[in-house]
């Protein structure tokens, strides 16, 4: 079966007040407004102050552009309405989580009743890539090799140094508060499809969960399409950003099924090494550079970005993505989101400003830059 690579994006936003510039609980009035623009494409996530959008399948990056441009654009025009402004931040600088509510839907009580405190923490935003992949023994054979860039993705996407009004030392935060989630982190390694459905298969016979849609590993297969839906990433502030790291997700799928074509595959390392570099990617984002198991040694990010960014050439020019690649080598030398929010923090601290505020007008900067 001939592979195309379909690609779909999805962003959570959190919403503020542009004058406090603190978070705002969308109203009802605004979403209801948004679905009606974007049938399908925009709902409410778990907190009142979320909202998330998704594009419909796309051929290429461009068409792929098009309608997330389209729905960023749409989310803030209808948001200024009301005196809000979306940011794509994986956490605010300086919101309290204990005073933000979740939304009343059935399925978002539920959700609340079996995470118990834990759900309470969950103020965080995410982007989800998900890569056409028709076949479900490919899906479940393509899934233990695509884990091992799954560090790569974080390191370049971070955006989440702050948590409640303080530098938290990390480049991903997010990641922290959602690995407290069951059913998270890197996916095991499941030999085959049949192998997945059936372990998969006992927490849905025993009622722990209704479906798969409940496993929340950083690589699942989807549950709605016949995708690889890749979690790890962080949301990007600027849209440039969310599309150079979706064409990175797709263009490694491409590589990977190129070489299966010739009967090779790309080395499985143990989960235990991989979370080695998981952790590096979400404390030094692209700053201390991560391990590369095959040359045993510690390289700087730009070094690993020039060296996958040849393994991925030939994939990037079928897909005519070669724009969008180059930019994360960009991203690997100057630094990612959290590098950007650290900067404006220190800015605004040396000339006496309201730091936290400053970072926040950043971030909404930032979203409307690329539209």
């Amino acid at each position: 079966m001939q592979q195309e690579y379909t690609l779909g994006i999805e962003e959570e936003y959190l919403l503020v007040d542009r004058d406090s510039l603190e978070l705002a609980q969308a109203p009802a009035a605004l979403m209801e407004a948004c679905q009606a623009d974007f049938q399908g494409q925009v709902s409410p996530e778990f907190l009142q102050c979320q909202i998330e959008v998704g594009t419909r399948p796309h051929a290429t990056i461009r068409t792929a552009r098009e309608d997330l441009k389209r729905l960023r654009a749409g989310v803030a025009d209808r948001s200024a309405e009301y005196n809000l402004a979306p940011i794509a931040v994986s956490c605010h600088p300086f919101a309290d989580w204990k005073k933000q509510h979740h939304t009343r839907r059935e399925r978002y009580d539920a959700l609340q009743h079996a995470l118990g405190g834990v759900a309470r923490r969950m103020l965080i935003c995410g982007m989800h890539v998900h890569v056409g992949v028709e076949e479900p023994s490919l899906r479940a054979d393509l899934m233990p090799q695509l884990s091992y860039f799954l560090p790569h993705l974080l390191a370049l996407s971070t955006s989440s140094p702050y948590w409640n009004g303080e530098d938290t030392g990390l480049s991903s935060y997010r990641l922290t508060v959602f690995d407290n989630l069951p059913r998270t982190g890197l996916p095991p390694v499941l030999a085959s499809w049949s192998e997945y459905e059936r372990t998969t298969g006992i927490l849905v016979e025993l009622g722990v969960i209704e479906d798969t849609s409940k496993i929340w590993w950083d690589l699942r297969p989807s549950h709605r399409f016949p995708t690889l839906e890749t979690r790890i990433m962080d949301v990007q502030p600027r849209l440039e950003h969310t599309l150079s790291l979706a064409a990175m997700v797709q263009a490694l799928v491409r590589m990977l099924c190129r070489l299966k074509d010739r009967n090779l595959r790309w080395r499985q390392y143990d989960r235990f090494l991989i979370g080695e570099n998981r952790w590096r990617a979400q404390r030094y984002g692209v700053g201390e550079g991560m391990i590369d198991f095959g040359d045993r040694s510690i390289k700087p990010m730009p070094e690993l970005m020039g060296e996958l960014m040849g393994m991925l050439a030939e994939d990037a020019e079928a897909l005519g993505t070669m724009t969008e690649l180059a930019r994360l080598q960009q991203i690997a030398q100057n630094g990612t989101s959290a590098t950007r929010q650290r900067r404006v923090h220190a800015e605004a601290t040396a000339k006496g400003a309201d730091a936290g505020r400053a970072v926040v007008q950043h971030l909404i900067e930032e979203f409307h830059q690329d539209l």
